[in-house]
């Protein structure tokens, strides 16, 4: 009975919790001079049960992003995903493209060309094509996966000329800042790669997205010009490890 009140009182508190996060994407996008639909609001669901999930897909949610593939594929069956779009957005092993392609709308961690190429390959098996955001590593982290920005016009080249995937835009992990304004200066600087690579003529690049800001900074992100942020503990609560 204990367990059932817990879960109970979690999802009173999803719904709490979406409600106060959608007021907060709305009011960053007014006043970056944008209308609140033009920013979408994913619900990252890594270590998230799926009757937590169900809950915030019936509040409103219909973006969800998941960091790994095994994880998503487990919970696909216990989810209520009709009308909702699903994203993978964590760093993809070459040995899982297999897996996942066809299984979510679109790949938002393509880090490398290697990757890309693969998930064109297992795409074209399919008779598919695969939309992808390029990952950035905006702040040139070691520690990190992600194109750095000397080479991403060479890269976005290659990708370009594969057959069956589609770039849609960008998306980054910034370094973990000590002020707003720190973090606001990454998020400005991804911004300006962004609307840079979205003026050049590729062909299967078409970009209109532009992945960036969770749980700790995604209104300074929006401020700044991201259109799809990635929420997580906000709206669930502190991700509990098992």
């Amino acid at each position: 009975m204990e367990k059932l009140l817990s879960t109970n009182r979690r999802i009173e508190i999803v719904k709490e919790n979406y409600k106060i996060i959608s007021e907060r994407i709305a009011e960053a996008a007014v006043k970056s001079g944008r209308n609140p639909e033009d920013v979408r609001f994913m619900a990252v669901t890594k270590t998230v049960e799926p009757v937590l999930i169900n809950t915030a897909i019936e509040q409103g949610i219909t973006l969800i992003g998941e960091n790994r593939v095994q994880e998503f594929l487990g919970k696909e069956p216990d989810l209520h995903l009709e009308g909702v779009e699903k994203h993978l957005i964590g760093h993809l092993q070459k040995n899982k493209v297999r897996q996942i392609v066809g299984k979510v709308d679109m790949i938002e961690s393509v880090d490398s060309v290697e990757i890309a190429k693969e998930i064109s390959k297992r795409s074209e098996m399919q008779g598919i094509t695969t939309d992808v955001l390029i990952e950035v590593n905006i702040g040139e982290e070691a520690s990190k996966f992600g194109f750095a920005q000397e080479t991403l016009e060479e890269s976005l080249a290659e990708i370009a000329l594969l057959p069956a995937v589609r770039v849609r835009g960008m998306m980054c992990i910034p370094p973990i800042c000590e002020t707003k304004e720190q973090n606001r200066q990454f998020f400005s600087q991804m911004n300006k790669l962004y609307i840079d690579f979205s003026s050049k003529i590729f062909n299967n690049i078409n970009m209109n997205v532009l992945s960036m800001g969770m749980s700790a900074d995604y209104y300074e992100a929006i401020l700044e010009g991201s259109n799809l942020v990635r929420v997580g503990s906000a709206l669930f609560g502190e991700r509990i490890y098992r």
